[in-house]
């Protein structure tokens, strides 16, 4: 192909063209690092998402409704096999929360506990509680266990006793005591984040029980199949329960997780887009510089019968060229540091004896990393299209050069 021999023959640096040459060769490096900064930064971003729904959407309840009344759900078994029928839900369970103090050694500390049916839940839990801890729970309908969390805090021992005080209404608003149950620490929970410091699970029966549930459970906890319809899934579900009842999901409890999220995703996404455009820029510059370089040689090529496609597409290839060089270079990088991105950053980390990411903070400790391909291809199109969009005007340009003037 003609055109492209030519570019080529175009892009051999001569010594008067060293700067030319330095500007091409700076915009395929800042072409590069942009699409390898971008695609690994949103492959972090997908690993944060991948945590989130995998770490704590695996805890989380997806959506819950509770009972207005103080009795609980009613007709609990009908209810159950009215969902169990309902294609969007993966599983319901019967849950009765309570929010109080745990007590132990004089110390004190906020707690919000869910009673759960132990048996129904095994599975749930597995990868957050030991196997040992959870038999020790399930075989005794007075045990705690506990976040990771309140357990370092508080100093307990698997074994030690401890109460959890609720808090009682009243319906004159007046002071009462409040309620005091005695239970022993069965085992830890390990979610990641602020909820280790929050959470514990504890018998359904002795739950209901410590607050007085009629019926055998508080509330429904719903695990959907797609976690981000729950917002109108569970408005579906509530405004048709035939009981009056309270309904959330987590979008309200967690949902600004996913937000912040999203948001850098966005932030991340248009910043280093205009990081490749800006090094596109660099590329209308030297094809600009390369033009005026080459106006002899442009008319020449005229004189000899060169057709003005011949011309335009000569510098738009030398540019597309940049851009490939750049685009290849980078992505390949990324290509083979997101997938170990986690690894290399553990390494850094061991060697400088820093920690990025701290546990006690943030759901988790690593920083994490999932390569998706269609993240991979979009940023090749931008990158390619910017590419070739900022050498249209030097190529017209090109074409516009007149032999006589250029000859003279």
């Amino acid at each position: 192909m003609l055109a492209l021999e030519l570019a080529q023959k175009f892009r051999k640096t001569r010594s008067q063209q060293r700067f030319i040459s330095f500007i091409s060769m700076s915009s395929t490096i800042g072409i590069g690092l942009g699409c390898f900064v971008l695609i690994v930064l949103l492959s972090v971003m997908n690993g944060f998402e991948k945590e989130l729904t995998g770490r704590i959407l695996s805890v989380v309840p997806h959506g819950e409704i509770y009972s207005k009344s103080e009795s609980g759900i009613e007709n609990l078994e009908a209810q159950l096999y009215r969902f169990s029928q309902d294609s969007r839900l993966a599983s319901v369970t019967p849950y009765t929360g309570l929010t109080g103090m745990l007590q132990s050694n004089g110390e004190l500390k906020a707690i919000s506990v869910t009673g759960i049916p132990v048996e129904q839940v095994a599975d749930k839990y597995a990868e957050r509680v030991s196997t040992q801890d959870w038999l020790r729970f399930s075989r005794q309908s007075n045990s705690l266990i506990v976040g990771k969390g309140i357990f370092s805090s508080m100093g307990l021992q698997v074994g030690d006793k401890v109460q959890v005080l609720i808090p009682q209404t009243t319906h004159d608003l007046t002071f009462k005591a409040p309620r005091s149950i005695t239970l022993e620490i069965a085992g830890v929970l390990s979610v990641g984040g602020e909820l280790d410091n929050q959470l514990g699970l504890m018998h359904l029966e002795t739950a209901s029980n410590a607050i007085g549930i009629s019926s055998k459970a508080q509330g429904l906890q719903f695990t959907l199949k797609d976690p981000f319809s729950a917002y109108d899934t569970m408005r579906d579900i509530g405004y048709s329960y035939p009981q009056a009842v309270y309904m959330s999901d987590w979008t309200r409890t967690q949902g600004h997780l996913y937000s912040d999220i999203q948001l850098v995703r966005a932030v991340v996404y248009i910043a280093l887009s205009l990081v490749i455009a800006v090094a596109c820029f660099n590329i209308v510059s030297s094809l600009v510089m390369a033009v005026r370089e080459k106006q002899a040689s442009i008319a020449i090529l005229k004189t000899m019968g060169a057709s003005d496609s011949l011309i335009r597409n000569a510098f738009v290839l030398q540019g597309v060229i940049n851009g490939f060089i750049g685009i290849t270079v980078g992505v390949t990088l990324a290509l083979l540091v997101a997938p170990n991105l986690s690894d290399i950053v553990r390494v850094i980390e061991s060697g400088l004896g820093v920690e990025i990411l701290s546990g006690d903070i943030y759901f988790i400790d690593f920083l994490p990393s999932s390569l998706h391909w269609q993240d991979v291809v979009v940023t090749i199109v931008v990158a390619m299209f910017l590419s070739v969009g900022a050498t249209l005007y030097p190529a017209q340009k090109a074409v516009n050069i007149s032999p006589t003037s250029a000859l003279h």
